[in-house]
């Protein structure tokens, strides 16, 4: 594993800018591999390793540099929880370890430095001399990576009855009246169509 200061320059690259959330992320993801034996996730061992992210935030981009797992690649996995969490897993042992920040690390920014007027640079220092211990909960976690998940090619794909788009990888349902949809269709979307606007080219 490269040193934290250059991975923090990665970090930084992906992201935008440096920040605590950046630091903590960065750490997270160095403690998550080495707990599962991982040495060079962007390298030797970017087989190996599978992320999920708990939180779409500064945190999710400092795993993804570090650990060089990727949403395109199936590497990376967003669960949307909210929470400041991930868990990693070394796919050829089966290991796997799920760790969260704790609610006091951000408090103990507080305590520990209380003469630091800024609340994200006292948070970054903060985050930069703590132990793991102080900054993290730590568990042993079994995850099902179903082969659906896997990284690779799609393992399927259908067609929705309802709105004919396609889906990939095992995410349809089965409607009340046995047809094949979409989540979006079953459930609504994210977004509403407005169908009254025709769209100029």
């Amino acid at each position: 594993m490269e040193p934290l200061d250059q991975l923090l320059k990665e970090c930084e690259l992906l992201h935008g800018h440096m920040c605590a959330g950046q630091l903590l992320g960065a750490r997270m993801a160095v403690l998550g591999c080495r707990l599962i034996g991982i040495e060079e996730p962007r390298g030797a061992d970017k087989k190996k390793v599978i992320v999920w992210v708990e939180i779409d935030r500064c945190m999710a981009d400092a795993v993804s540099a570090v650990t060089g797992a990727r949403l395109g690649k199936r590497t990376l996995k967003y669960v949307d929880y909210g929470k400041v969490a991930a868990t990693f897993l070394n796919t050829a042992s089966k290991e796997a370890f799920r760790i969260v920040a704790l609610e006091s690390s951000r408090s103990l920014a507080d305590s520990r430095y209380p003469e630091i007027q800024d609340k994200s640079e006292r948070q970054f220092k903060a985050y930069s001399n703590a132990s793991d211990e102080e900054l993290f909960k730590i568990e042993p976690v079994a995850v099902e990576l179903k082969d659906i998940d896997l990284p690779g090619r799609p393992r399927s794909r259908v067609t929705c009855s309802s709105c004919g788009e396609g889906i990939n990888d095992g995410r349809e349902v089965t409607n009340l009246l046995g047809g094949i949809v979409c989540r979006q269709c079953l459930e609504g979307g994210y977004y509403l169509p407005k169908k009254d606007q025709a769209i100029e080219r």
